[in-house]
């Protein structure tokens, strides 16, 4: 590969004798603020660290020192055992730090061409001459694809990309500058399951060429699928360091400053009887059985890995996939869908994993605005005599609209032009259009940005007339949104729900 400095056999070299990247007693203060307070952090060659911590721990300011955005205020950092001090971001990239930050905004806009976003650099540091023929321009950006080991589509406008591929554009491009380190800041925030996968392969590619990596991720998935070493941050230091096979329930506790199974603060306290209970359940047949029970006004997280069991919980719940043993009831009355209309008919709503899939109708298809898709599964309620007077759907889109902060043109806008967040909230309103006992949400804040991820949870939390269960991958949304959280290890419910928490085999493999 071009674009990498070290070769794999120089990297288990370098590796045995000293970091690429040292850090130490790094700290940053902005006013009164300290975002950094004497950091410590080592990366190798041919190694992924991930940077774990929750919203202000200071990842993203240690990465804006090692990127050369601003500087710190003390401390030593050594590259490639120099001292290293970068002035500004292309002077960092010159140095061999290449940084793919987490906003896209950053990366290309609107009327680009892949080819031309992957020239964006050389355009600004007068390496490439300002007038090139469109030939030209493919060919230099063909190249920089070739020694990545890309392969995207140089004539598609950036902006029309999938998240993932563009994160594959603004990777390219980094590395194409000879970068020894590449510091990914979240990669996987916006993108699916799937294209997170395609992301990985090709992170453990570049590693096995000699790349370092540094990950900055909270996501557990992401973690153990990718991290040689974890790195947590809190209050501005490194408080822990785990290497393989790394515990990440101990740092997700790290991480938070108490253990899981404590309730989060303002936390509602579940009391009476159970609105819904799940008792001596096996989802598989080699699974352990466990209980569960939530209570109406309360919001129940479950996080685990991958694979972990959790969206076959729901499934079960929601009639989508049998149990293999035990019962469940909803009001105290035995409750045993046999498929999603049962459980819609007697108070279970559900928001699939993949809104795209299981809540979205495409577009130019009926039922594909934004009031259909919210009316599209009480059409039988709202309109029993067949005829779709609209007087109904429309109230409830504009009060959607207006309750989550939707951004969009009004009730009749295709839900395809709206941004992720938004359908988000747009599925959402779907079930809250009416009365449910239980919620189940199942990765509510994928592909979803900060901002509409406050409106979700904050629309989440204010009702109390039924009971929440939330299944995510992602400790810190877990944090955000839940009263208790529970963890989920081979298809188990294991701590949290009795108190009686146990270690989680988390280096168990991806399934």
């Amino acid at each position: 590969m071009v674009g990498l400095t070290i070769s794999t056999s120089q990297a288990n070299g370098y590796l045995a004798t000293m970091p690429l990247l040292k850090v130490e007693n790094v700290s940053r203060s902005f006013g009164a603020t300290r975002a950094l307070a004497h950091a410590d952090l080592q990366v190798s060659a041919g190694e992924i660290v991930a940077l774990m911590g929750a919203n202000g721990a200071g990842k993203s300011t240690l990465v804006n020192i090692l990127s050369g955005v601003f500087p710190a205020d003390g401390g030593t950092i050594r590259f490639k055992d120099e001292p290293f001090a970068p002035q500004s971001p292309s002077e960092a990239a010159a140095a061999g730090i290449a940084t793919v930050h987490q906003s896209m905004q950053r990366v290309g806009a609107p009327g680009l061409s892949v080819a031309d976003v992957l020239l964006l650099n050389r355009y600004a540091d007068g390496s490439e001459p300002f007038f090139l023929t469109r030939s030209g321009v493919k060919r230099r950006a063909q190249a920089i694809l070739d020694s990545a080991g890309f392969d995207l589509p140089l004539d598609r406008d950036f902006a029309d990309l999938p998240a993932a591929t563009r994160q594959l554009v603004a990777i390219a491009r980094a590395l194409a500058n000879r970068a020894s380190l590449l510091i990914l800041d979240e990669p996987t925030a916006s993108l699916s399951g799937q294209e997170s996968a395609r992301l990985y392969d090709i992170l453990l590619q570049l590693k096995a060429k000699g790349l370092a990596i540094l990950y900055i991720s909270h996501r557990i998935a992401d973690l153990k699928a990718l991290a040689d070493r974890v790195v947590v941050m809190r209050s501005g230091k490194a408080v822990g360091n785990f290497e393989r096979p790394i515990q990440f329930e101990q740092a997700v506790e790290l991480m938070i400053g108490r253990k899981l199974s404590h309730a989060r603060p303002g936390a509602r306290t579940a009391s009476g009887t159970p609105v819904f209970e799940m008792r001596d359940i096996r989802l598989l047949q080699d699974s352990q059985p466990f209980d569960l029970s939530l209570h109406k006004g309360e919001v129940v997280a479950i996080t685990g890995v991958l694979g972990a069991g959790k969206s076959r919980l729901m499934s079960a719940i929601f009639g989508i996939s049998p149990l293999v043993q035990g019962r469940m009831f909803l009001n105290g009355t035995s409750y045993k869908p046999v498929n999603p209309r049962d459980a819609i008919a007697a108070g279970v709503a559900m928001a699939a994993e993949d809104r795209h899939q299981s809540s979205l109708m495409p577009a130019d298809w009926p039922g594909s605005t934004l009031a259909q898709t919210i009316s599209l599964p009480h059409l039988a309620k709202w309109f029993p005599s067949g005829f779709l007077f609209g007087t109904r759907e429309q109230r409830e889109a504009e009060s959607a609209i207006h309750r989550l902060h939707i951004r969009t043109s009004g009730p009749s806008a295709p839900i395809s032009t709206l941004s992720g967040g938004n359908q988000q909230k747009v599925v959402l309103a779907r079930w809250e259009a009416e009365p449910s006992a239980l919620l189940l949400l199942d990765e509510p804040f994928q592909g979803v940005d900060t901002g509409a991820r406050s409106d979700i949870i904050r629309a989440i939390r204010s009702r109390t007339d039924r009971a929440v269960l939330i299944a995510t991958s992602d400790p810190e949304e877990a944090l955000e949104v839940a009263d208790r959280i529970l963890v989920i290890d081979h298809h188990s419910l294991i701590s949290g729900s009795t108190g009686q928490a146990t270690n989680p085999d988390w280096s168990a493999p991806l399934s």
